[in-house]
């Protein structure tokens, strides 16, 4: 996934939301169908690697769908947007509770990857997002697409021409019309301004992000995600580790038990994340990116530092709930800061780095919710995670700039 989010960002920013959009769901969904008849281990591992590399193309999807919302309410609809996460989460859980015991593993496998394959389906509908065709110059390409949603909604496009940021610095127009600054919402901008090009490599992109006016921006956006991944996996697995393992019990001890609990702890911890999607929803319109993201980091710092003790399965279960609630909402918030925090010629490759250094995060994780459990740590893993959540709110306090109701941008310098 860390490959993944990486690459698929780059090639979505070169060459399109689209066709980033087709190449991962076609890479996850035949890699995903091909790993339920793996004839042994090391082509399983080798296959579900393949699929964390198609997997890691999420912020394709979400900056995508950006793009095409309003600044008004754009937080509440990418809230929406990430519920569908949550309900994938339930249908999992769900399925593995029903298939595991019954059937096995290479029959969750199979049955997992048909959603990925019926998006493909849907490919030729779903249109290219107009800024990304306007930053390209492809002004009647945008204007095509732009006259397909309107008619759709029942309404008209503004009059006048649309003109890209592009064609205004060529022809040095310096005050356009209101209806062609449609896409355009700055453009008194120097000749070549930072991160204008669309066609720009990888490396060339992260001198970008790490230009000036983003270094900050996107090394404490880095910090967030490395939080985030580490505290919503953790959580994750706390759920059964600290359950199954608030008496130091052997590992032999703890597989006899029924495989039907696992299942059933994060079916139900899985349902933490609906609450966690409405409070995103409540607050980050009203409240902010930033000061929604830095109260839920501090409210489950709260929830998790009685887990330092040994306490009753039941309690334990409920804090974790509580605490998920709290990780969901600022995993939600985040993934709608960033990619408005980023100029479109960046946009997807800025959140693929940030998702990928997430997954560092995600992959360090187990190490402690697991390793410490189990070596009868609980106090030390506890304490590690309330950490590393502090930190990642007060890294929050410190970002830069606030994205609530500002309009995309598509440079740079604005």
């Amino acid at each position: 996934m860390l490959i993944g989010a990486y690459s698929w960002g780059i090639v979505s920013d070169r060459y399109g939301r689209r066709k980033g959009f087709l190449i991962t769901a076609t890479v996850t969904s035949i890699a995903g169908f091909l790993s339920a008849f793996a004839p042994n281990y090391i082509l399983l591992i080798a296959l579900r690697s393949v699929v964390g590399i198609g997997l890691g193309g999420g912020p394709v999807l979400s900056s995508w769908f950006l793009e095409f919302v309003p600044a008004p309410n754009r937080g509440t609809w990418m809230v929406i947007f990430s519920a569908f996460w949550t309900l994938g989460t339930i249908f999992e859980a769900s399925l593995a509770w029903i298939v595991m015991p019954n059937l096995g593993w290479r029959w969750l496998l199979a049955l997992s990857s048909l959603p990925t394959s019926f998006l493909l389906l849907f490919y030729k509908l779903t249109p290219e997002s107009p800024r990304y065709l306007c930053l390209k110059g492809r002004t009647a390409d945008a204007i095509e697409v732009l006259e397909k949603i309107a008619r759709v909604n029942g309404r008209e496009l503004p009059s006048g021409n649309l003109v890209s940021d592009h064609e205004i610095e060529l022809q040095q127009i310096d005050n356009p019309s209101e209806d062609a600054r449609l896409l355009s919402p700055t453009t008194n901008e120097i000749k070549h301004p930072l991160g204008m090009d669309s066609n720009l490599g990888g490396i060339s992109s992260l001198s970008v992000l790490l230009s000036p006016k983003l270094a900050r921006s996107t090394v404490l956006l880095w910090a967030v995600f490395f939080g985030n991944a580490f505290s919503y996996y953790g959580l994750v697995l706390l759920t059964t580790e600290l359950n199954g393992h608030s008496k130091c019990m052997s590992h032999k001890l703890q597989t006899e038990k029924s495989e039907d609990v696992s299942y059933k702890s994060i079916f139900i911890a899985s349902f933490a994340e609906i609450p966690g999607l409405l409070l995103s929803a409540v607050a980050v319109d009203k409240l902010g990116r930033k000061l929604s993201m830095s109260t839920m980091f501090f409210i489950c710092c709260i929830f998790l530092l009685p887990l330092v003790f040994h306490l009753p399965e039941g309690l334990t279960t409920g804090l974790l709930f509580l605490a998920r609630i709290c990780i969901t909402a600022t995993f939600t918030i985040v993934y709608i800061y960033a990619p408005e925090m980023y100029p479109t010629s960046v946009r997807t490759t800025g959140v693929g780095i940030a998702s990928s250094v997430g997954r560092i995060g995600g992959m360090i994780c187990p190490l402690v919710a697991v390793g410490l459990v189990h070596g009868c740590h609980q106090t030390v893993a506890v304490l590690l995670f309330e950490i590393i959540v502090l930190l990642s709110g007060i890294c929050v306090v410190f970002l830069p700039i606030e994205t609530m109701g500002q309009e995309l941008r598509d440079s740079v310098q604005v």
